[in-house]
């Protein structure tokens, strides 16, 4: 390897434009030239060679004379999949272990190896099994991998999925985010993380629990059998093979932890090399009220992800799903007033609804000031095997919108998308195997961009959504424009502040709430907040991660993020205000402590 990688250095040096295309011209050169004692050479194992060289080598890192701006030009070109940290933080996902579910909705897979409405060919439900479904393991091995490829691993941004969090017991949500956050602290020494990785797949082993894709199948193969047959429920499968009788019993007993355990490892995350900038979970509408919403503030919590996937009671109830139009709205409130940015599941093509009814459901759901949400997932609904949907396909009375329905659904409600909604996902990350009839195209997001331009030039109304307008990795953030966009909601009045290109690219943004003293009234008793008081719910500067402290050049750490918050201040005050507090992550504290906030609770507070 090391042939190839001098090799590689010299090309480098000799050539200012050495690129990506260049690095694969000098390895397939390699390849073709190399005898069989030398290792055949890939782009994947290059930058771990460096990295690993300049760790435990030094004397021999020292001899290729590596200037800093070559190892920058040297990393940015070995970085696999460079998008992976683009928008500006380092993206680790991880599933909770199965547990029962309150509904049973209709078109739901029931994959008892995997939670509630997930299947064991999703990504990152793969990483997950592969790791026993322990947050401590899969948040050391992807951060490693993220790591191996060349992205910066400074700012991680956790999102755990898995059916809906608030169900699982409250000692099992302190234990699994003190599990997070332990594997956030030891990222910054890998032999304690690959010992603390043995310790805990030794402990997994000794109890018998399974974790290959073939050990795990066989793990579950005579409930799967009984569900399918209709014998057996998804929850009734769960609590046989997980529970109280199972294998996993010992394990479960103690995976529990405490609020001060908890506290201990966030502070020290606050100084760590790999901070939590960002901590989402999901749930349901009406499992959200005022207590679930203080505990997931003292976990850490900052967006909730919100299935919602319909405004109509009547296709709401015919899916079997019992979280209503009035439990969509009061959650929408309480979110707002709490301060949490709300990531909203939306599913077009359910059981008795329309390509009409879903445009104007979305209409609905993005113009009426009882929702407005600030980030969604909007896809269609697969049709998966061994779901109650099977029954209604087989009868005629659902099937799936063709492709030239979906795309247009869903390029209208692109079109109609607000300035301060990011679309995050158009499609679930089901195989096409596992789909008995809809979509299967992983490129449908491509396919209704490029419809929706076509509309958008015809129209002379360009695209709006977040997601679309992004500021790229090639992209010039020199010269930006800071708009103010307002709207109302039923609780607050919102600014949402961007930074923009002269192409509306957008660079950075904050969501600033105003609350109305009615709405803070009428939940006084169980809101953290008191009248007078204004909230930042988001801030985000976009551009390839750079290192805590470090500016590479990108739009993060150049002031922009500062700028919108003294404007935000300048903002509330103006309107009334006499404090503003930001629903700070554990990661971001010390930032938000050097912008004149203090700790306040469940959040950061600075007078205005």
């Amino acid at each position: 390897m090391e042939t190839l990688f001098l090799n590689i250095l010299d090309h480098l040096r000799s050539n200012e434009d050495f690129d990506a295309a260049c690095l694969e011209q000098v390895i397939r050169a390699y390849n073709k030239s190399r005898t069989p004692d030398m290792p055949l050479g890939a782009k994947k194992y290059l930058l771990p060679y460096y990295l690993s060289t300049k760790k435990a080598d030094k004397a021999k890192w020292l001899s290729w004379e590596i200037s800093p701006e070559q190892e920058k030009r040297l990393v940015s070109i070995l970085r696999m999949k460079p998008g992976r940290t683009a928008s500006g933080v380092a993206t680790v996902t991880v599933l909770t272990k199965p547990w029962p579910c309150a509904h049973a909705c209709l078109y739901c897979p029931n994959d008892i190896r995997m939670p509630k409405s997930y299947l064991a060919d999703e990504p990152a439900c793969q990483r997950a099994e592969r790791s026993y479904f322990d947050p401590y393991l899969q948040v050391a091995a992807r951060l490693r991998t993220l790591r191996d490829m060349g992205h910066v691993i400074d700012k991680v941004e956790l999102i755990i999925l898995g059916g809906t969090w608030t169900d699982y017991p409250e000692s099992y949500q302190y234990w699994f985010m003190s599990e997070l956050f332990s594997a956030l602290n030891d990222m910054d020494d890998d032999e304690r993380v690959v010992e603390q990785m043995q310790l805990r797949r030794d402990r997994y082993e000794a109890a018998g629990l399974p974790c290959t894709p073939d050990e795990c199948s066989k793990y579950c193969s005579e409930e799967a059998v009984r569900i399918a047959q209709g014998n057996s429920s998804y929850n009734e499968a769960v609590v046989h093979l997980y529970g109280s009788q199972s294998p996993w019993a010992a394990l479960s007993a103690s995976q529990s932890s405490s609020q001060d355990e908890l506290d201990a490892l966030q502070r020290i995350n606050e100084d760590a090399s790999s901070r939590a900038v960002g901590l989402v979970i999901e749930t349901r509408p009406d499992a959200l009220n005022a207590h679930t919403l203080t505990i997931l503030r003292r976990l850490g919590c900052t967006k909730i992800q919100m299935g919602i996937q319909s405004l109509r009671d009547e296709i709401l109830l015919a899916n079997n799903r019992h979280a209503g139009y009035q439990h969509i709205i009061k959650s929408f409130e309480l979110l707002r007033l709490f301060g949490f940015k709300s990531h909203v599941h939306y599913m077009i093509n359910l059981y008795g609804a329309t390509p009409q009814t879903d445009i104007e459901d979305f209409q609905a759901l993005t113009h009426n000031s009882a929702f407005l949400p600030d980030e969604l997932k909007l896809y269609p609904c697969a049709l998966v095997d061994h779901t109650p949907l099977m029954a209604c396909y087989k009868a005629n009375t659902w099937r799936p919108y063709t492709e030239e329905e979906l795309v247009d659904v869903l390029s209208t409600c692109l079109l109609m998308t607000p300035p301060y909604l990011r679309i995050s996902r158009m499609i679930r990350d089901i195989s096409a195997h596992d789909i008995v009839v809809g979509n299967k195209k992983v490129n449908l997001r491509q396919l209704v961009e490029k419809e929706s331009q076509t509309r958008a030039q015809i129209a002379h109304r360009p695209i709006q959504e977040i997601r679309f307008r992004e500021i790229r990795l090639d992209d010039s953030a020199d010269e930006l424009t800071l708009q103010e966009l307002h709207y109302d909601t039923t609780v607050s009045h919102e600014v949402f502040l961007q930074w923009v290109t002269p192409e509306n690219k957008i660079a950075g943004f904050l969501r600033l709430s105003l609350p109305n003293q009615e709405a803070v009234t009428k939940y006084e008793k169980d809101l953290p907040i008191k009248v007078g008081e204004a909230m930042i719910r988001e801030v985000h500067v976009y551009g390839q991660v750079a290192a805590i402290h470090q500016a590479h050049g990108a739009a993060q750490h150049t002031g922009l993020g500062k700028t919108l918050i003294e404007r935000a201040c300048e903002l509330a005050k103006e309107a009334g205000y006499k404090r503003i507090n930001v629903i700070s992550s554990v990661g971001t504290r010390h930032y938000y402590r050097h912008v004149g906030f203090h700790d306040a609770g469940l959040y950061q507070q600075r007078d205005i």
